[in-house]
């Protein structure tokens, strides 16, 4: 019932914002502007179940905007501007992140949106930005949802039906599996869908039935015995849990508590800087799919990953590292206009046109291209975590 209610609320703000707009509402945006500034929203979840991923994303972004200041702006049209980055809590809800999106559009005015992250709060807010053609860019949802069918909604990591299949060849190749169980979040877009891509590439690779166990659970549950004493008893060779690291940090030592001994593989949702403080020695050892690691890094990731740490005590997760390129994206796309004019729908247009004609864009997480959905073409790390709890790069997988 809480769902239903939450979709029609989602669906009245688009169509109310929708109809103001095309009414003429929101301050005349329709008159030409000048650019003082270059006005960013982020939507993230600084409070509610994940706000390790609120806090990463804004102090990436902070340190990219000092950078920025420090440089004397962004250069448009030969002109360097002021950045203003404005943040808005989407409490890890739904309802929430689509208020968030809208306030960003309609009352500060933002060029484009950074966030939000996970993919149970992108897909409704991707869905605001699209209607309103607002430029945005989900750094962190992976689920096809996100940017289907939605031209101005993009992404700076790979998708899950790559993420599964990936996950699925490496536990069949690394640890000889050939049986697996899979537990996760029915109520949740993120791992709802990759547990489905998972069983699929398993299922092609070892046949109809391999998938020895699919158990659910729902969102704020905290006791997972029944499914993972059920998951032991099967005989799986393998457990895959596509859960956030807060959830992961009960799921694995309940699991060996239940009596499964044999590896547990995770997704890019475990990459938080909390996971091994929440977690401890129950996850040392084992791997999960993501989207850099920072162990070992060179270049450009390790210049931002020294920084970084150095600036704010701990070495960046992935959502910081994807935040990071996210936001560079959006400037370079905004510098690459050539010079925004006209109104702010005008000069939003700009900006998504110049976003989704980037040929190559160099990030810290790799290198990568939009294809036509604005999905960006890039390879995957498989992390495995140290016995001194670090997350270093095991192997890359590439389309």
């Amino acid at each position: 019932m809480r769902t239903s209610l939450s979709r029609l609320l989602i669906l009245l703000a688009v169509l109310g914002l929708a109809f103001a707009a095309g009414c003429g509402g929101g301050g005349g945006e329709k008159k030409a502007e000048e650019l003082k500034s270059i006005k960013l929203g982020f939507v993230i979840p600084i409070t509610g179940d994940i706000p390790k991923v609120g806090e990463s994303s804004r102090q990436a972004a902070e340190m990219l905007r000092e950078e920025i200041a420090a440089a004397g702006g962004v250069e448009v049209g030969g002109v360097k501007l002021p950045v203003e980055f404005l943040y808005e809590d989407n409490e890890s809800k739904a309802e929430s992140a689509v208020s968030a999106a809208l306030k960003l559009i309609e009352q500060n005015k933002v060029l484009g949106i950074i966030g939000p992250q996970a993919s149970k709060q992108a897909i409704p807010a991707g869905e605001v930005a699209n209607a309103n053609k607002t430029p945005m860019i989900s750094p962190w949802s992976t689920n096809p949802a996100t940017t289907l069918n939605r031209p101005y909604v993009f992404r700076a990591c790979f998708l899950d039906p790559f993420q599964g299949p990936v996950a699925a060849k490496f536990a069949t190749e690394e640890f000889g599996a050939t049986k697996a169980a899979v537990l996760f979040d029915i109520a949740s877009d993120y791992p709802k869908g990759l547990a489905e891509y998972f069983k699929k590439a398993w299922e092609d690779i070892h046949g109809a039935g391999s998938v020895v166990a699919f158990e659910t659970f729902t969102t704020k549950d905290q006791d997972f015995s029944a499914q993972l004493t059920k998951i032991a008893n099967t005989g799986a060779d393998v457990l895959f849990v596509p859960q956030y690291y807060s959830e992961v940090a009960l799921i694995v030592p309940q699991a060996r508590r239940a009596g499964f001994d044999k590896p547990i593989l995770g997704s890019d949702s475990w990459g938080s800087a909390e996971l091994m403080s929440l977690c401890g020695d129950a996850c040392r050892g084992l791997y999960f799919t993501t989207h850099y690691a920072a162990a070992g890094a060179t270049g450009a990731t390790k210049d931002f990953i020294e920084k970084f740490s150095a600036k704010y005590g701990y070495v960046p997760d992935d959502v910081a590292a994807l935040t990071w390129d996210a936001t560079r994206m959006m400037l370079e796309a905004i510098t690459a206009t050539g010079g925004l004019k006209g109104s702010l729908p005008e000069m939003r247009e700009q900006i998504r046109a110049s976003l989704a004609s980037i040929e190559q864009f160099d990030g810290i997480t790799g290198s990568m291209r939009f294809d036509a959905e604005g999905d960006p073409i890039k390879c995957a790390v498989v992390v495995k975590i140290s016995d001194e709890g670090e997350f270093t790069f095991f192997k890359s997988v590439c389309p």
